[in-house]
């Protein structure tokens, strides 16, 4: 136990949990989306559930990713049809591939659906479209794909395994304080639905890009970096997406401001064409 208590381990340990705060950020985000399709009486109980047993099997994959590191790095294929596609897949990048496909289908048919009502009310009153176990299911798997990249950026960090293990459990009690506070703004703030939204969006296009470099990282090799007809995948870097994150945030905000500015004056102008 002394051996754990050391000044490096401790400083590990704070940066693991700014690390896992900050990529934890698109996971809460979805949790709380993602909630809202259960019935309204499931659905803190869905929230809760879905993290404590998306948090267990997050250690249960750090612990088997220490392990299988090496065995997971090898790509199972390498292409090599000049032109076309080149480069090399190996198991993060299938997951990847799938994490990233699935987020934007999600985020686009939701935004879909919500363009679609003719009364918002009515989906509010009405967002059971799932069981609580799909979404429960949904939770946990969504958690572990989004864990993936974390739990190697982690890695990169430390190899101890309950330094690694004690910032995961941290940053699971944080998404549990936090959950039920983001889905009851999200409900009394629908606009920000739709940007939430737009942010998983854009997580599925990060994912996607991570995919491209996931086997040339893994292996230390530039050469197995996904290339399709000549173009390199290249990854959104950390910054630029916050920094889309933050402009997307900036724009509702002046957006909201500047529609209740717009209807205050009409308001005011049908008082004064009343008297």
């Amino acid at each position: 136990m002394a051996d754990l208590l050391t000044l490096g381990n401790l400083t590990d340990l704070l940066m693991l949990c700014f690390l896992q705060a900050v990529l934890g950020f698109d996971n809460l985000l979805y949790i709380s989306i993602e909630s809202q399709r259960a019935p309204a009486a499931q659905q803190k109980s869905v929230r809760f559930w879905g993290i404590i047993i998306a948090v267990a099997l997050r250690v249960v994959l750090l612990f088997t990713m220490i392990q299988l590191i090496d065995a997971m790095a090898e790509p199972f294929v390498v292409f090599a049809e000049g032109g076309i596609i080149e480069g090399g897949m190996n198991f993060a990048t299938v997951i990847f591939i799938v994490g990233g496909i699935f987020l934007m289908y999600t985020a686009v048919k939701e935004i879909s659906h919500m363009l679609s009502l003719e009364h918002l009310g009515t989906d509010v009153n009405h967002k059971g479209r799932k069981s609580a176990v799909q979404v429960v299911l949904l939770i946990v798997a969504m958690n572990l794909i989004f864990s993936f990249d974390s739990v190697l950026s982690a890695l990169a960090i430390t190899d101890v395994f309950p330094i690694l293990a004690t910032a995961i459990l941290l940053s699971g009690a944080a998404m549990l304080l936090l959950a039920d506070g983001v889905t009851e703004f999200l409900k009394k703030n629908r606009m920000y639905e739709v940007l939430g939204l737009f942010i998983l969006l854009i997580v599925g296009v990060v994912l996607l890009g991570e995919a491209g470099q996931a086997a040339a990282h893994a292996m230390h090799d530039p050469a197995l970096a996904l290339k399709f007809f000549g173009y390199e995948v290249i990854p959104m870097s950390k910054t630029t997406f916050y920094f889309s994150v933050a402009v997307l945030f900036i724009v509702e905000i002046l957006q909201s401001g500047y529609a209740r500015k717009l209807s205050a004056e009409r308001a005011a102008e049908q008082d004064g064409g009343t008297h």
